[in-house]
């Protein structure tokens, strides 16, 4: 039996405060886990206790565009292939379920409008996200959670309400394979913070590989691309997971995370 663990992130550039936030969401995926939930229900249930936080750019906590607009992206991937995502989605404050609805149909991704209506008809719950006042959350305080259940399948789930003052059709790195997030062959990245600079630099499968393949220890491969890959005045961060169930994150800057395995290890 593989060793349960989760691990989710609060964004790269926010308020180191918010970690109590995302224990929170942690407790919920972790509890899942151990009452053998499978590991996309884990990381679907806390990063959704992540987009109805109002502290977070993600849901019900997201942004506004240049026209006024509340437009959301999410994400979710498991290692045995399958993929879900969504872009630019209006009208909907968990965008990570519309997500792991995806991953049994034939197409992997939906954007704008067309992403809504067809939640709206599987029955997924479609609501006004109303704007978070001014000064009340940063662009950067994006959400994501890895998980792996006893199993020993692995999840990426991420969820964005996309970046203040850009265009209403502006797409990061969230609900991109490979930038925002990847897992596969026992490793599970996913990445936070400026999100054309992460798509640039194909950033979770570059990381990936570098573990993956070449046997970096998870930690250098994440202290590697945030040295060596970009400036220090772009934020950037990373949390990850491998298949023994161990965790590690890294950012250049502020980024709350936690942790938890079923050997009782916590970050």
């Amino acid at each position: 039996m593989a060793k349960l663990a989760i691990i989710a992130h609060g964004g790269a550039g926010a308020d180191p405060l918010k970690k109590s936030n995302i224990e929170e969401a942690i407790q919920k995926g972790s509890s899942l886990l151990e009452s053998d939930a499978c590991a996309v229900d884990a990381a679907v249930e806390a990063c959704v206790i992540l987009e109805n936080d109002p502290a977070f750019n993600a849901g019900t906590g997201s942004v506004t565009r240049l026209d006024g607009s509340v437009l959301v992206d999410a994400s979710i991937h498991v290692n045995d292939g399958r993929l879900g995502f969504v872009a630019s989605m209006p009208e909907t404050p968990n965008p990570i379920r519309v997500a792991e609805a995806l991953l049994d149909e034939e197409i992997n991704g939906l954007g704008g409008i067309g992403a809504r209506e067809w939640a709206d008809q599987r029955g997924i719950p479609r609501s006004a996200v109303t704007p978070r006042p001014p000064g009340k959350t940063a662009s950067g305080d994006t959400v994501g959670v890895i998980a792996m259940d006893s199993e020993g399948v692995m999840v990426t789930a991420t969820s964005t309400g996309g970046c203040s003052d850009q265009p209403a059709g502006r797409i990061g790195d969230v609900p991109l394979p490979g930038c925002g997030f990847w897992v596969e062959s026992g490793v599970a990245i996913a990445a936070t913070g400026i999100g054309e600079a992460i798509t640039r630099e194909m950033l979770s499968h570059r990381v990936h590989g570098w573990i993956s393949r070449d046997g970096m220890p998870m930690g250098r491969a994440f202290e590697k691309a945030i040295k060596t890959r970009f400036d220090e005045s772009t934020d950037v961060g990373l949390i990850g997971m491998t298949s023994d169930g161990s965790c590690a994150a890294r950012a250049n800057t502020n980024m709350p995370w936690a942790s938890w395995n079923s050997d009782g290890i916590r970050g």
